[in-house]
């Protein structure tokens, strides 16, 4: 198997937290810092707060890894008894539920916005270009033209049919599938935030894989996110300052296919294509559902039609990024 997925797209630069264990001790008097980590759609994943106390934060956090666990069991396309694998399976989902129907409204949303080039039913060129690579001796040009062409032909985001009452999802060919991983991160990001709202934090990072910062810390200085250089993204090449806002990275590198490093998870609706492992994107905006897709649909759109995509989307800013350091910036 030749299938490379490393998964961190973006670096979370906070020293301060480095070797903290889960929870630190903190009295009535001072806010210190909670951390949680674990994975969400198997990226990894972190909470960072403040609190004052430690029972108050267990609880919270408690709460905050039901919600995950709740949303990804709707939204895995790994797991056989998740909505998604159901609509996927059978070409309709009756009395979905609600976040469900939200989050693919939205999803149909940036695809029409971008014009295609994001698109949630690359699932079958997906998992054409996954099945090739993790196959016996893959053939490294990857998979043949013509079998492009059919994944291709089941590609296609106008044919994703939400009811009118707004309960059940439809898709229009046989063999038509979604992949909500480019969507579903940052709408968990925003879930769990919400949870810990209602627990009564608000100066807090949440990170279900696309981070997102919620008020100053307690300093009163903002929550700082590195901006991964694509040809080590294990390093920053800049970084970011942001409070009330997500930061949501992309960049073909995050799982690379083959060996040599030419075929990427990001693949172009139109063409069945891979983006290069080499760039990236980050996008900034009010929220992780807004910023999440939106990464992806700029790294695939033409250059001229970037600005109004991220206007259109509702976003801030863009950072474009090769794999030299050299950072284009793109504003709403």
């Amino acid at each position: 198997m030749t299938v490379r997925i490393t998964r961190r797209r973006a670096i979370t630069i906070l020293a301060a937290a480095a070797g903290l264990p889960l929870l630190m001790k903190a009295n009535a008097a001072q806010a210190r810092l909670v951390r949680w980590e674990g994975t969400t759609l198997g990226a990894p994943s972190s909470i960072q707060l403040y609190a004052a106390d430690e029972a108050k934060a267990k609880a919270a956090l408690a709460a905050a890894q039901a919600e995950l666990a709740r949303l990804e069991a709707m939204f895995s396309v790994y797991r056989a008894d998740s909505a998604l694998s159901a609509l996927n399976r059978d070409g309709k989902l009756d009395n979905a539920p609600a976040e469900f129907i939200e989050l693919v409204a939205h999803a149909k949303s940036l695809a029409e916005i971008s014009g295609g080039a994001f698109d949630p039913t690359i699932q079958p060129v997906w998992q054409l270009y996954f099945s090739h690579f993790t196959a016996a001796s893959p053939d490294a040009a990857g998979p043949a033209a013509k079998d492009i062409a059919a994944a291709l032909a089941l590609v296609d985001w106008k044919g994703i049919e939400i009811d009118a009452a707004g309960r059940s999802v439809r898709l229009a060919k046989p063999g038509m599938a979604l992949t909500l991983n480019a969507r579903a991160q940052g709408y968990i990001t925003d879930k769990v935030s919400d949870v810990l709202k209602a627990h009564g934090f608000t100066q807090m990072l949440v990170d279900m894989g696309e981070p997102r910062a919620l008020d100053a810390k307690p300093d009163g200085s903002a929550w700082r996110i590195g901006i991964a250089n694509p040809a080590d993204n294990s390093k920053a090449v800049t970084s970011v300052d942001v409070v009330n806002k997500c930061v949501s990275t992309s960049g073909g590198y995050g799982t690379i296919f083959d060996e040599a490093g030419k075929f990427t998870h990001i693949i172009d609706p139109k063409t069945g294509r891979t983006a290069p492992a080499d760039l990236g994107v980050t996008v900034i905006a009010d929220n992780a559902t807004i910023a999440d897709g939106l990464a992806t649909a700029l790294i695939l759109a033409p250059e001229a039609d970037r600005q109004h995509i991220l206007r259109a989307a509702g976003a801030h800013q863009a950072f474009f990024v090769t794999p030299q350091g050299v950072v284009a910036t793109v504003t709403a």
